[in-house]
C-alpha cells in the first residue's frame, strides 16, 4: 500500500507540475506580471503548501523534529538537488536582479534562521526553541519579502523574453492552476505519507525522517515544476520557484509553525542549519563568477554531489 501511495503521488506531483507551469506562465503573460514574480509568489507558494501541511499538523502534534527538519531539509533540497537537476535538463540563466537581490535574500533567509535556532549558544538558554516570538519575527520578514514582489511588479518587466510562453484562455490559465495545486499538494501528502511509514517501519528518528525523506517528498513539486519550466525554456520560473520555496519555507511555514506553537530542536544540529545557509552561498557564487550568470550542467552535477554528500553523512551518523 506504501508504495501505491509513493507511485501515485509523484503522478499527481508531476501532472500539476505541468498544469501549473503553464497555467501561471500563462497568466503572467497576459497580466504583464514579470515571470519570476509569478515564480517567486504563486508558483513558489502553491509548490510549498505540502511543507505549510506537514510542518503545521507536525507542530500541532508535538513533533516539532519533523516540523524543522522539513522545512531545513527541503530548503537544503531545493538548493541543491532541484537546481542541480534543472541545470542538467536545461543550463538556467540567472539574471541580474535574481544574482543581487533574490539569492542573497534566500541566505539571508537562512541566516535569520541560524540565529534564531542558537539559543543555547547565543542566550546560553536551556535548550534551542523557535519561540513565538521568533515566529512572528518569521512572519515580519515574510511581509517585507511580499512588498518586494509587489514592488518588481510594479517595475513593469523583468529580464529574459516570454516568447515562448503560451497564452492560454483565462478560464484554462485558472483551471490549469487550480488543478495543478490540487495535483501537487494531494500528490506531496500521499508521497510523504507512504515515505513515512516505510521510514518508521525501519526505526529511523523523526529528525532523520523530516531532513531526508519527508523533505525530499514535500519538495518534489518544487523539482517537477523547475524542470518542467526549464524544459519548456522559462528559466525565470525555474529558479524562481527554487529561491521564493525557500523563502515561503523559512519566513511563512516556519513562521506559521512557531506562531502557532513554540518548536523545540533536539536532532536538527548547527551542521544541518551551516550547510543550508552554505548551499545557498555555492549557489550565489557560481552564478556570480562562472559562466556568465548560468548555472551549466557541470554545475549542477557539483550541486547534486553536495546533496548526496550531505545526505550520506546524516545516513552515517544515525
Amino acid at each position: 500500500m506504501d508504495i501505491l501511495l509513493l507511485i501515485g503521488g509523484l503522478l499527481l506531483i508531476l501532472i500539476g507540475a505541468n498544469g501549473l507551469t503553464d497555467g501561471a506562465a500563462s497568466v503572467a503573460k497576459r497580466f504583464r506580471i514579470p515571470s519570476i514574480v509569478i515564480g517567486l509568489t504563486i508558483v513558489a507558494f502553491g509548490t510549498s503548501a505540502p511543507e505549510l501541511t506537514v510542518s503545521v499538523s507536525s507542530a500541532l502534534k508535538g513533533s516539532a523534529d519533523i516540523a524543522i527538519g522539513n522545512v531545513v531539509g527541503s530548503n537544503i533540497f531545493n538548493t541543491l538537488m532541484i537546481v542541480g537537476c534543472t541545470a542538467l535538463f536545461a543550463p538556467i540563466v540567472i539574471t541580474q536582479n535574481t544574482l543581487k537581490k533574490e539569492i542573497p535574500l534566500c541566505i539571508l533567509s537562512s541566516i535569520v534562521l541560524l540565529i534564531c535556532a542558537n539559543d543555547v549558544l547565543l542566550d546560553h538558554a536551556a535548550q534551542n526553541v523557535l519561540s513565538i516570538t521568533d515566529g512572528l519575527l518569521l512572519l515580519c520578514f515574510f511581509a517585507i519579502f511580499l512588498g518586494y514582489t509587489f514592488a518588481i511588479a510594479s517595475n513593469g518587466k523583468s529580464e529574459g523574453a516570454d516568447e515562448e510562453i503560451r497564452q492560454l484562455p483565462i478560464w484554462r490559465s485558472v483551471l490549469y492552476i487550480t488543478g495543478g495545486l490540487a495535483g501537487l499538494i494531494f500528490g506531496g501528502q500521499w508521497f510523504v505519507e507512504g515515505a513515512g511509514n516505510i521510514a518508521r517501519s525501519l526505526g529511523v528518528s523523526e529528525s532523520v525522517i523530516g531532513l531526508t525523506l519527508v523533505a525530499g517528498g514535500t519538495s518534489l513539486p518544487e523539482l517537477a515544476t523547475s524542470v518542467v519550466a526549464a524544459l519548456k525554456k522559462n528559466p525565470e520560473i525555474a529558479i524562481g520557484n527554487a529561491i521564493g520555496s525557500n523563502l515561503f519555507n523559512i519566513f511563512f511555514v516556519l513562521g506559521c509553525s512557531a506562531s502557532i506553537t513554540p518548536l523545540s530542536l533536539s536532532g536538527i544540529t548547527n551542521f544541518d542549519l551551516l550547510v543550508l545557509v552554505g548551499s545557498g552561498v555555492l549557489l550565489w557564487l557560481f552564478g556570480l563568477f562562472f559562466a556568465k550568470r548560468t548555472i551549466t550542467r557541470i554545475e549542477g552535477s557539483i550541486l547534486i554531489l553536495c546533496y548526496i554528500a550531505y545526505t550520506t553523512i546524516l545516513i552515517y551518523n544515525i
